[in-house]
C-alpha cells in the first residue's frame, strides 16, 4: 500500500492497519483521524505525537519477549539478528527477559531492527539499572522507534521486482 491508498482508506480499515503496526487503539484512532498526510515524514511525526504514556500498556500487550521464537510478523523480521545467536546467549537473554518483567511488570520493548542479540542483551541488562518511571519513558521512546519503521513498511510500495 503507499500513502494516498492509506490517506484514503475508510477511518475503521486505516486503524486496523495502524493497529497491525502498534496495538495500541487510542494510538490508532488519533493517528488514523489526522489524514491525509502530505509525506511519510509527516505520517511519522503526527505518530510520534499520538503516542503517550496511555498507550504503552495497549502496546506491550502485542509484544513478543525479544529471543522468543515464536515472534511471527513484523517482530520475527525485527528480531532477525536474535536468530543467529548462540544458545548462552539466547540463555542470558531469556533469564534477562524474566529479570526485567519482574522488575517492571512487562516486556522487555526495545527496537530491535539491525541490531544483534548481544547488543541487545546489553541494552537489556543496562536497562534493569533505570527506575520504573524513567524505564516506561525509555520503553515508550523505543515504542515510538519501532512504530517508525513500521509505519515506513505500512506505506512505502514495494519495489518492482
Amino acid at each position: 500500500m503507499d500513502l494516498q491508498r492509506f490517506n484514503a482508506l475508510p477511518s475503521q480499515e486505516a486503524e486496523r492497519e495502524l493497529l497491525s503496526c502498534c496495538s495500541a487503539p487510542r494510538w490508532a484512532r488519533k493517528v488514523a483521524a489526522g489524514r491525509p498526510y502530505a509525506s511519510l515524514a509527516a505520517l511519522q511525526a503526527a505518530a510520534r505525537s499520538a503516542l503517550d504514556d496511555a498507550d504503552l500498556d495497549a502496546a506491550l500487550d502485542g509484544h513478543p519477549r525479544i529471543g522468543d521464537r515464536g515472534a511471527s510478523g513484523a517482530s520475527r523480521c525485527e528480531q532477525s539478528g536474535v536468530a543467529a545467536a548462540g544458545a548462552g546467549v539466547l540463555s542470558e537473554l531469556e533469564e534477562g527477559n524474566r529479570a526485567y518483567e519482574q522488575r517492571f511488570g512487562h516486556v522487555y520493548l526495545v527496537c530491535a531492527t539491525g541490531r544483534s542479540a548481544e547488543d541487545l542483551l546489553a541494552t537489556l541488562q543496562a536497562r534493569l539499572g533505570n527506575d520504573p518511571a524513567t524505564e516506561r519513558g525509555v520503553a515508550l521512546a523505543e515504542l515510538a522507534a519501532i512504530n517508525e519503521i513500521r509505519l515506513d513498511r505500512l506505506v512505502t510500495p514495494d519495489p518492482p521486482a
